[in-house]
């Protein structure tokens, strides 16, 4: 909004110009996520309280989460305001890779609404059935991968780049549309699954969202990928703004999110914002590549995966607890040390990503 109103002015007054930089808006973006979560957080967490929209615990869990009984939920609200606000303030709305990625995120957004919703009214930590939340993933990231497809952008988005080759790029041709569906909603679990202590996933979904800030920017210029040969992507370099936006909403959330946690993101941010990292990796051809970023989301589900399927087969559990976790808290790791050293570990997984720019 604030590109098309102010940068025409540029003709009068050439301060106006640095509204022509996607790092300028970027970093507006950034600022003013930040600033709304900051400013409506405490507003928000009061409402919560007032109408008991509390955190419901599972009965199976460790025993020291049951005094977050009353911690407030449905943080994810705060969340998507502050990125859908700045991003709409900041971003040139004329790029339709702006308007998919708000789409996948309001869209996972009122889903996780909807199993939230549920849970509160059921007063227990079951929501939605899985079979549900997975088939409305499933359609989502169809669609998205079906618009990908069928309007592309000077390039054939059926091709996959591959980490650390530059050479090759395999066209998976319609079946590019699964793949699509697959990292959407694999990205939207797993960053649900790591939401289980104070300032988890929102730390490493912060870590994540910022590489592909990064990311992004470089993508959407095409000397700069001409340069790190990388797939050049004309029009990504706007997602940039949409990144920024996330970092700053995750460092606002995080203020407020932090051990001890005075309110939780609940599924309406959990899913949400997993599908929106999704969606920005396959708009900018950096689909593999989420597996390291995210890297720590990854360990969370397939540990979630062994232990389910080690349980029907066997009988027997892999860990104490899924996710991972959890198995660490119930071997006796506080929860701060827990939570600072998955930190950690994503940190190194985002330089090891960074690395690829190079190491072709």
């Amino acid at each position: 909004m604030l590109y098309h109103l102010l940068f025409p002015l540029h003709k009068y007054l050439i301060v106006f110009n640095v509204f022509r930089y996607v790092t300028f808006r970027t970093g507006g973006a950034i600022f003013t996520a930040f600033l709304i979560s900051l400013l409506a957080g405490p507003s928000l967490i009061k409402k919560l309280r007032q109408y008991q929209i509390q955190q419901q615990i599972r009965p199976d869990g460790p025993q020291s989460h049951l005094s977050k009984a009353e911690t407030p939920t449905m943080g994810g609200i705060l969340i998507l305001l502050s990125i859908v606000v700045s991003t709409l303030l900041w971003a040139d709305l004329g790029n339709r890779f702006v308007w998919l990625c708000l789409f996948s995120l309001l869209g996972i957004g009122g889903l996780g609404f909807f199993d939230d919703f549920l849970k509160l009214t059921r007063k227990n930590s079951q929501g939605l059935p899985a079979r549900y939340k997975i088939f409305w993933q499933i359609l989502l990231g169809l669609s998205v991968g079906l618009y990908l497809c069928l309007w592309p952008t000077g390039m054939s988005f059926s091709r996959l780049a591959i980490p650390f080759f530059k050479m090759w790029l395999p066209d998976l041709g319609w079946f590019y549309i699964i793949l699509v569906m697959g990292v959407i909603v694999s990205t939207s679990n797993a960053v649900n699954l790591a939401d289980g202590l104070d300032g988890l996933a929102i730390g490493l979904f912060l870590m994540a969202s910022a590489t592909y800030t990064l990311m992004s920017y470089l993508a959407g210029h095409a000397s700069v990928a001409k340069y790190l040969q990388i797939i050049f992507v004309r029009g990504a370099s706007e997602v940039t703004v949409f990144c920024g936006a996330m970092v700053g909403a995750s460092i606002g959330f995080l203020w407020f999110n932090a051990y001890p946690a005075q309110i939780f993101m609940g599924d309406v941010g959990s899913l949400a914002l997993g599908a929106a990292l999704g969606t920005v990796a396959v708009i900018i051809k950096s689909e593999l590549l989420l597996m390291i970023v995210g890297g720590v989301f990854v360990i969370e589900a397939i540990s979630v995966i062994l232990q389910v399927f080690s349980f029907r087969t066997t009988g027997r559990r892999v860990f104490r607890m899924a996710p991972i976790h959890h198995h660490f808290e119930l071997n006796g790791l506080r929860e701060p040390k827990i939570i600072v050293r998955f930190w950690i570990i994503s940190f190194i997984f985002a330089l090891i990503s960074l690395t690829t720019l190079k190491l072709r």
